[in-house]
């Protein structure tokens, strides 16, 4: 495939039945679905599951599921892959952190696919995640309340709006298409 063909070539051609062009386009995203991946993950799954291995089942997902795009083929393919990505990494979740028995704190809504908590989590984790050695604890202990504090009094949307553009680096437009999924 070359990869002088445009976005909407790629598109015109996965219309026809291509399943190369699918593959192009979702190799083109790829690296900001990893970066997605990695950020949302839940960190008690970081030893047991890899991100390519969600991108893998995601793009399964995605080859089966290529009809529902093409009905509305002017949205991004971008937003519909990270929609595809996302379900598939709640799905992993719920595989590998569900109990035997119900248990609601395991649980994940399936709106937008994360609750405001888990964006706050996320936001937490990663804005600290530099300070590791064992001499920075207390100050990482300290900080993580002060930006706990400065997290918990934003509203769950700008929140989202913060991950969505500084984590996945989503631009404004996709990011607005994501938030009102």
């Amino acid at each position: 495939m070359s990869n002088s063909l445009s976005e909407s070539d790629l598109i015109a051609l996965v219309a026809n039945g291509d399943q190369n062009g699918l593959a192009e386009l979702f190799l083109q995203h790829r690296d900001r679905l990893w970066r997605m991946v990695t950020f949302r993950m839940d960190p008690r799954l970081h030893g047991r599951v890899d991100a390519d291995d969600v991108l893998q089942e995601a793009w399964m997902s995605a080859v089966q599921r290529i009809d529902h795009f093409l009905i509305d083929a002017l949205r991004s393919i971008f937003v519909w892959f990270r929609l595809i990505t996302s379900q598939t990494l709640i799905d992993i979740h719920r595989r590998h952190l569900s109990t035997q028995k119900r248990n609601a704190g395991a649980e994940f809504p399936i709106d937008h696919g994360w609750s405001s908590s888990s964006t706050f989590t996320s936001l937490s984790f990663h804005l600290l995640d530099n300070l590791t050695s064992p001499s920075e604890a207390a100050l990482r202990e300290e900080m993580s309340q002060k930006l706990n504090e400065a997290l918990s009094e934003m509203k769950d949307i700008d929140r989202e709006v913060l991950a969505l553009r500084h984590f996945e680096q989503l631009t404004n437009r996709e990011s607005a298409q994501v938030c009102i999924q």
